[in-house]
């Protein structure tokens, strides 16, 4: 059995917005899911994945 995502959060700049993304804690990483559409299932990454897109945002590589 798959281990299941807790904690589940989106970002607090996205007040009452629905297009957004949420991100649950797993042991090794992190899973995301889209807020408007739950039920559809979620992806993860492991923690070096994580870390690796989590820097790559931090970093501006993907503004518009």
């Amino acid at each position: 059995m798959m281990e299941q995502p807790t904690g589940w959060r989106k970002s607090r700049y996205s007040s009452n917005n629905t297009a957004c993304v949420e991100v649950g804690a797993l042991a090794d990483g992190a899973a995301v899911r889209d807020t408007k559409d739950r039920a559809a299932g979620f992806f993860v990454a492991d923690r070096g994945q994580w870390s690796a897109f989590v820097s790559a945002v931090k970093a501006g590589r993907f503004e518009r």
